[in-house]
Order: structure tokens, then C-alpha cells, then sequence
């Protein structure tokens, strides 16, 4: 792990939401630091982060592992007060944090609700308005959101994650408007199908892996790499057109 601290300021870039090697968080994370980036690599789970750090220093990226629960704001203000002490310039933030857990309506309590609620918009917000405040010192920067299905509509079970991840997409959509002309782009990024990574392979002993091959293995999953491709191509758009919402999903994905 390398922190490092030179009077000259380096550029760096902060991706929440990091859980499996195998996920989109770590994917992110590989990606960004292959171009030179350091990388914050933040998450709730220290053994989790540390596996992706090791596997990007393996290659001779850099990285800064920091753990903390992105529903605090005093976190998330430590984090950023942190990249500010080092002099540090933030070119990007990704927010890839939401469980979509299931749960039936009339049995769904309120601390469930407000968990899911806390986890997929409120995280979204705090991580936001930290980020914007920085890119507005700065005069840039690039704030990415993965989104979900539960963005866009509502399904069985499903109620408690579309509540966060739909209120998630519209607040995006007002900053999106109030910060457009000030150099900083904002996207929301849809990820609308069954994702090839540990989340969905481990699931179940082996069954989430099952269901995954059963409805056509790699033609109908998005892999984890080639969704952080799509995530530093927004990154790397050209002011002049400016993607804020992209949709991801396998061909055979019925939508």
C-alpha cells in the first residue's frame, strides 16, 4: 500500500463501494489504477479492500486502502479532509455502494426500509456533496453513480432497494442540471442485468452461479472488466459530449 505525500500535487481518484476482487467496485479500481491514478479504495470490509489493493500493487498501481461506513457523514468528511490535507487533486469519484437485498412489503420493517434507504441514497447524497465541493475548488471532476433495474422501475419484493436506488437516479438528475457548466461531469450508470462476479457466483453454495449459466452464462451477464471500461470511458468524454446516464445490459436481458 503507498501513500504518498510529495509537495507536487497528484492526482487521485476515490471509489466506494469496494467489496469483491470479482466485483464492480474492485474492477473499478484495477482499471483506474492502470492508467497511473492513484486509487482510494474504500469500503466497509478491511480484508475485502486489501485483496484488490494487493492485486493492483502486484502490477505497480498505487493505492490507499481506507475502511469506513459511507452512511456517517463524519466519515466521509474525514475522508476527503484526509485527500485535501495531502494536497492531493480528486479527478474522480465512483459511488457503487447498494445491496439490493429482497424483502415482502407487509413484512418489511421500518429499520429495514430506512437501512436500504441509508445504504443506496443516502450514501449517494453524502459521497455527492462531498465530491461536488471539492470539484468546484478545483474547477473539475468526474462523479460516477451505479445505478441498478431498481432505478428505473419497481419489482416484486423489490421495494426497499427501488425506494433508494430510484430516489438515487432523480437527485442525480437535479445536480446533473445545477453543476453541468461548471466542468464537472455527472453520470448515472445503469446496471441493468445479472452481473458475472462474486456476488452472484457464491451465491447460495453455488446456486446464484447455477442460475447465472442457466440463463446463458457470459451472453446474458455483463463482466466486471468490461463494466469499468464503460465507467473510465465516461471519464475520459470529451466536454463537448457529455454522456449522464448509460445503460448496461446483456443482449439477451429483456427490458
Amino acid at each position: 500500500m503507498s501513500e504518498n505525500q510529495n509537495s507536487t500535487p497528484q492526482h487521485c481518484a476515490v471509489v466506494v463501494g469496494v467489496g469483491a476482487s470479482k466485483g464492480i467496485g474492485g474492477a473499478v479500481c484495477r482499471r483506474i489504477a492502470k492508467e497511473g491514478l492513484l486509487v482510494y479504495i474504500v469500503g466497509r470490509t478491511a480484508s475485502k479492500l486489501q485483496l484488490v489493493a494487493d492485486e493492483i500493487t502486484a502490477t505497480g498501481g498505487k493505492v490507499i486502502v481506507r475502511t469506513l461506513d459511507s452512511t456517517k457523514p463524519e466519515q466521509v468528511s474525514a475522508l476527503f479532509q484526509e485527500i485535501a490535507a495531502k494536497n492531493q487533486v480528486v479527478d474522480l469519484v465512483v459511488h457503487n455502494v447498494g445491496s439490493n437485498m429482497p424483502s415482502r412489503f407487509l413484512t418489511t420493517s421500518p429499520r429495514f426500509l430506512e437501512q436500504m434507504w441509508r445504504a443506496t441514497f443516502f450514501s449517494g447524497f453524502l459521497f455527492g456533496q462531498a465530491s461536488l465541493a471539492v470539484f468546484l475548488a478545483q474547477q473539475h471532476g468526474t462523479l460516477l453513480f451505479t445505478g441498478a433495474s431498481g432505478s428505473m422501475r419497481g419489482k416484486p419484493f423489490f421495494a426497499a432497494f427501488t425506494t433508494g436506488k430510484s430516489a438515487l437516479r432523480n437527485y442525480i438528475q437535479g445536480i446533473v442540471r445545477e453543476f453541468n457548466a461548471s466542468n464537472i461531469h455527472i453520470a448515472h450508470i445503469v446496471i441493468d442485468g445479472m452481473v458475472d462476479g462474486d456476488r452472484v457466483n457464491q451465491f447460495g453454495y453455488g446456486l446464484g452461479r447455477m442460475i447465472r449459466l442457466y440463463r446463458g452464462g457470459e451472453k446474458a451477464s455483463l463482466n466486471v472488466d468490461d463494466i469499468a471500461d464503460n465507467y473510465w470511458q465516461l471519464h475520459k468524454q470529451p466536454k463537448d459530449l457529455w454522456t449522464h446516464e448509460l445503460d448496461l445490459r446483456p443482449f439477451l436481458e429483456k427490458f
